[in-house]
């Protein structure tokens, strides 16, 4: 049986680990380095790391801190951040990630995803996508949440998935902070749509909203989060004790 995945994300700004709400007005939390250590020695299963200002700002991602925090830990490393060529790809694999996560620059150049998955293999492709309700209509943004893009969530994501993403983040910005669960009818929709695993991010505010979203959607791989983790609100080790109490199958 499939163990499901608990991933904190370290949203890192100028260097810190930073986190806001609905992907606006961000506070400072702590080292990158220090925090994925931690999560590393105390029960993660993987580590996301963004360089979540790389896009709006048109730059590399920061490839010195990058290297520093995958030389300190043990399980696998997400990166993304400003990944817009197969030459980013190639950058941030040689610092140490196991997966790259795309998501402007697949909007930019919608071949990238098809490209990066023929020459390094699906398993390394993560295609996050942020997504917020515009009419009723679940809608791509852009550039960490800042642009509306217009185009319709659940069509590209099943066009990603298409041409070889191995795996979806999907980043809800209407539930990205607030605390109050995960988006479920969002993530639901995705299910239904994709065969690849489906990571659910934004909203947890407990140990009991992971409860709830693996036994409401059992086709959701894996939870992320930030806040929680990085306040001590909800201890890695505690909350997998806590799902498997609930018959929820989880590497101790």
């Amino acid at each position: 049986m499939i163990t499901k995945r608990i991933i904190p994300c370290l949203d890192v700004k100028n260097g810190r680990v930073v986190k806001g709400v609905n992907f606006q007005g961000l506070a400072d939390v702590s080292s990158p380095v220090e925090l994925g250590k931690y999560y590393s020695d105390n029960g993660a299963d993987e580590l996301v790391f963004y360089d979540i200002t790389a896009s709006a700002e048109g730059r590399a991602l920061f490839t010195d801190i990058l290297r520093e925090v995958a030389s300190t830990i043990f399980i696998p490393l997400t990166v993304g951040g400003g990944i817009n060529t197969l030459n980013d790809f190639d950058r941030v694999l040689k610092c140490g990630a196991d997966k790259v996560s795309v998501n402007s620059g697949a909007i930019k150049t919608p071949s990238l995803i098809y490209e990066a998955a023929k020459r390094y293999g699906d398993q390394c492709v993560v295609f996050s996508v942020d997504c917020k309700r515009v009419n009723g209509q679940f809608r791509v943004f852009a550039k960490g949440g800042r642009e509306d893009t217009g185009m319709d969530a659940l069509e590209w994501i099943k066009r990603g998935v298409d041409n070889g993403a191995g795996e979806i983040v999907l980043n809800s910005i209407d539930t990205d902070g607030v605390k109050g669960g995960f988006d479920l009818t969002m993530l639901e929709a995705v299910c239904e749509i994709v065969s690849v695993p489906v990571i659910a991010s934004g909203g947890a505010g407990s140990a009991a909203h992971f409860v709830e979203l693996f036994k409401t959607l059992p086709k959701v791989d894996a939870g992320l989060a930030a806040s929680i983790f990085h306040f001590g609100e909800v201890k890695i080790s505690e909350l997998k004790k806590l799902l498997a109490e609930n018959g929820i199958n989880v590497r101790r």
